[in-house]
């Protein structure tokens, strides 16, 4: 037996099969949208980790300087 495929959409299933070419396209539309959301989620955690080594590495360096008064 195969099992039919289904997407959960507010807590309702729905079949695959039953949804029109329009409302197929438009959940590819939503899955290409979130794994992009996703993609960037990533590259926005590296740039903070980044960001705080630049931090770190400027207040080592800011020691040796004397600040203005």
């Amino acid at each position: 037996m195969v099992e039919k495929k289904t997407v959960t959409i507010d807590g309702k299933e729905y079949l695959l099969e039953n949804l029109s070419e329009d409302a197929k396209a438009q959940l590819t539309n939503l899955r290409t949208v979130d794994q992009e959301l996703s993609r960037l989620q990533m590259q926005q955690a590296l740039a903070k980790t980044a960001r705080g080594a630049y931090v770190r590495q400027l207040q080592k360096e800011l020691v040796k300087a004397e600040p203005q008064q």
